[in-house]
């Protein structure tokens, strides 16, 4: 027994229409998201510094490396050793958390 083709169309939009929601609110997290509050950190040559509502999953590069740090954001806030966040410094600093460095010291900070 075939299914008529406008039958088919129906099913097939609703199961559409039914999923959508699931997949607006998932997409819109995931985009745009950002971190609230601040991160503050002290940097040898340009001494405290502040990085306000970072956007997630940004690299942030920390002015001549960071000898400090303070994650007052609401997100967790990963430390690279270079500038491009691509080399982890195995430092990972949750909400609420800081941290004092020595070297090598973190250059880029990523949130989310």
């Amino acid at each position: 027994m075939r299914m008529p083709l406008r039958a088919a169309l129906t099913i097939a939009g609703a199961v559409l229409v039914s999923a959508a929601p699931a997949l607006t609110s998932a997409s819109a997290s995931a985009v745009g998201a950002r971190a609230t509050g601040t991160f503050f950190y002290h940097s040898p040559d340009s001494g405290d510094v502040e990085i306000e509502d970072p956007d997630n999953g940004e690299c942030r590069l920390l002015l001549q490396g960071a000898t400090s740090a303070a994650n007052r954001t609401d997100a967790r806030a990963t430390l690279f050793l270079d500038r491009l966040c691509e080399e982890p410094a195995g430092l990972t600093l949750n909400p609420g958390e800081a941290r004092t460095f020595t070297s090598p010291l973190p250059h880029s900070v990523m949130f989310g």
